[in-house]
């Protein structure tokens, strides 16, 4: 009773349970924020109560998830470790000095301090990432699709053309998943060379090349536990396509240089707008890859294909960029809304949020009311039909070419021809700019002009 009188002077709301079974019904009842556990105790035993408070965190009960600090004897620290095991914070030795336990117990609150805040800010971040818009049967179809193969560890493969928001279902299937607390992590497989790509996903040992003066892990090791979502992974290069098979398979792997296997648990999501079945084919990606990845599909529709979305959508990113400028007022004339709803969208979702936000930005500050000929992206560039298309008659991945070249280069012109605000213009990597600017034979003297 000493060591709580003490604690109460300090401030502390102490509970004093006087056996196994008391710690734990106080535990369920009360959801302490600290626990300091003697190991040995009648009716359950220190271990037990750990073991039993383990057991009801993993089956989600939060008033189970609570720091543990146990008190043991001097001759029984083998206990103690056998404690930490069990996943207690930290021990203090019989006789208890006060001061050295008040000391420990700060530093646990301060740790769960520190966890809380941690959880609010990812909680947020992953509210911001993890909306999907959209009320028609196809979309409503997808999303029940993700959530139900969230519940497992299966591969999830998404297809779609680029910007229909892969990553973000991605996102979403993680946060429906058991792994949310654990971290998300995205590569995106087009914007490296294969030597970097190899770096970034399984890291180097000390030593491996000229420069590597430390060990660094990758973002594979760093996924441990979570997700990693392999963005754009029809451009993986054959080689790290049998690498990253081993650890689908034996869930382990070498980083560069090294020699030793690290053990990762994680669930891998993919995402390409390439045909992999013709690339399989072709050679240009492994079968028993494709076979590994593809254990449950999600093809996500094209804008144009769920026209019934597309008012939400373009009223979110609004609400959004709007509040970003502080201009909360503004709104899309209905011109506008008929406007937006009859363009078919070759960009897909990507596009339309591009387009929104460059309206507010450039929208004058003396107006909240975006009119139809405000939006970019649907003004005429020389020879354009009476949609807004100089490339009308095109086939249509061809059109999608030249909607592409358009985008980029006026974009470029706006950047007086810096691809790397064009790149921030667009919301696009500067690598992946590059990438596409050669792609689509946009030449130097384009670029100038």
């Amino acid at each position: 009773m000493v060591l709580k009188d003490r604690l109460d002077s300090l401030g502390y709301e102490v509970i004093v349970a006087r056996d196994g079974m008391q710690a734990l019904e106080a535990v369920e009842r009360e959801t302490p924020r600290l626990m300091v556990l003697d190991l040995e105790m009648p009716r359950l035993s220190g271990i037990e109560v750990l073991q039993r408070l383990s057991q009801g965190k993993q089956r989600g009960r939060d008033g189970y998830d609570v720091p543990v600090i146990v008190m043991t004897a001097h001759g029984t620290i083998k206990k103690a470790v056998e404690a930490m095991r069990e996943g207690a914070y930290d021990f203090v030795t019989k006789p208890i000095e006060v001061e050295h336990l008040i000391i420990t117990i700060q530093k646990a609150s301060e740790r769960e301090t520190l966890k809380r805040h941690y959880e609010v800010l990812r909680s947020e971040l992953g509210t911001k990432y993890a909306t999907i818009i959209g009320n028609s049967l196809q979309m409503k179809s997808m999303i029940e699709l993700a959530q139900r193969a969230a519940n497992s560890d299966a591969g999830v493969l998404l297809l779609g053309e680029s910007g229909t928001g892969k990553e973000l279902f991605a996102r979403s299937i993680h946060q429906w998943s058991p792994r949310r607390t654990a971290p998300f992590v995205v590569i995106n497989c087009v914007a490296l060379t294969e030597t970097l790509l190899e770096n970034e996903l399984f890291g180097h040992e000390k030593g491996a090349f000229t420069g590597a003066d430390r060990l660094e892990k990758g973002k594979v090791e760093m996924a441990d536990g979570g997700t990693i979502f392999l963005d754009e992974i029809g451009d993986m290069p054959p080689g790290l396509q049998a690498k990253l098979l081993r650890v689908l398979q034996d869930h382990e792997f070498t980083r560069v240089g090294g020699t030793r296997l690290v053990r990762v648990n994680i669930r891998v999501i993919a995402a390409t707008n390439k045909d992999l079945k013709q690339a399989v084919k072709t050679g240009a990606f492994r079968e028993d890859l494709f076979f590994r990845l593809n254990v449950v599909t999600l093809t996500l529709p094209p804008l144009r294909e769920r026209p019934q979305d597309i008012t939400q959508l373009a009223e979110f990113f609004l609400k959004r960029h709007a509040a970003d400028e502080k201009r909360t007022q503004m709104k899309l004339t209905a011109e506008a809304m008929t406007v937006l709803t009859r363009y078919p969208w070759p960009g897909n979702i990507r596009e339309l949020d591009n387009m929104i936000a460059r309206a507010v930005i450039l929208s004058p500050r003396d107006k909240d009311e975006i009119e139809a000929d405000q939006l970019p992206l649907l003004a005429s560039d020389g020879g354009a039909d009476s949609d807004g298309l100089g490339y009308h008659h095109l086939p249509y991945h061809e059109s999608i070419d030249e909607h592409r070249r358009a985008i980029i280069l006026r974009a470029l012109k706006c950047a007086n021809g810096s691809q790397t605000k064009a790149a921030e213009q667009l919301k696009l990597q500067r690598t992946y700019l590059a990438r596409l600017i050669r792609q689509l034979n946009i030449s130097a003297d384009l670029l100038k002009s």
